[in-house]
């Protein structure tokens, strides 16, 4: 029996049982990869790059020997959720005001008014 590709996706974050090549993803039971903000929410910059998929690998790196199953990938999810907001709330990392809707779902920015 074939395996299949298992997908988890959160607001910001998918992870994939896959391996990219030529552009185009195929399965593979041992390999994850990260697809980052897919909806361009946020404006990135090298270093906020760098620290999630640091997390990623430290995450990835954590589970070797368990299965890659739907669970785990959400709790990876998650886990990368978390230092997204992390990074935005301590102004690593800015929302992209030409996002195609800015819904905030991290919060509110804040901003001298806010504060």
């Amino acid at each position: 029996m074939e395996k299949m590709l298992l997908k988890t996706t959160t607001r910001h974050v998918r992870i994939f049982t896959a391996d990219v090549v030529n552009d185009n993803l195929l399965f593979h039971p041992n390999k994850l990869t990260l697809d980052l903000d897919p909806d361009n929410e946020f404006i990135w910059n090298e270093e906020s790059i760098d620290k999630v998929n640091h997390k990623f690998a430290e995450l990835v790196e954590e589970r070797e020997g368990k299965s890659l199953d739907d669970y785990e990938l959400r709790k990876i999810g998650s886990e990368i959720e978390g230092l997204i907001k992390y990074l935005l709330q301590n102004g690593l990392l800015s929302y992209n005001p030409e996002c195609r809707v800015m819904n905030y779902s991290m919060g509110l920015p804040k901003t001298n008014e806010i504060l």
